[in-house]
């Protein structure tokens, strides 16, 4: 079993930064990509970032230039440093990563709980 687990979100007024976390733990082998995912109030869920296991990152246009993803390979953990947040910001984040484990051949999706932010004055 796998787990990934988001922490990092809160209220926070335009203009400011937050940094979530997300850690993937149980019986790895190995993490490939990890990315974040985002949805708001009667929206579909949103690609956001992700970077690959080299540490390539990769972002949609709305966050470009605000937003900056990293990952610590010996934690199993990837990181997303949001600054300069607007409302249109304001939803739940979700981690998501690409994992093997150990008894497995084949990697498989998994997902974190999610963690929410709301930027708001």
């Amino acid at each position: 079993q796998v787990q990934l687990v988001e922490s990092g979100g809160g209220l926070v007024e335009p203009g400011g930064s937050l940094r979530l976390s997300c850690a993937a733990s149980g019986s790895i082998r190995s993490v490939y990509a990890m990315g974040w995912y985002r949805q708001a109030p009667g929206k579909q869920r949103e690609w956001v970032a992700f970077i690959t296991s080299g540490g390539s990152p990769n972002y949609a246009d709305s966050v470009k230039g605000r937003f900056t993803i990293s990952r610590d390979n010996a934690k199993n953990t990837v990181y997303l440093q949001m600054n300069n947040l607007k409302p249109e910001d304001t939803a739940g984040y979700y981690c998501n990563a690409e994992v093997l484990e150990l008894k497995r051949d084949i990697s498989e999706d998994y997902w974190g709980q999610g963690t929410q932010v709301t930027v708001s004055s």
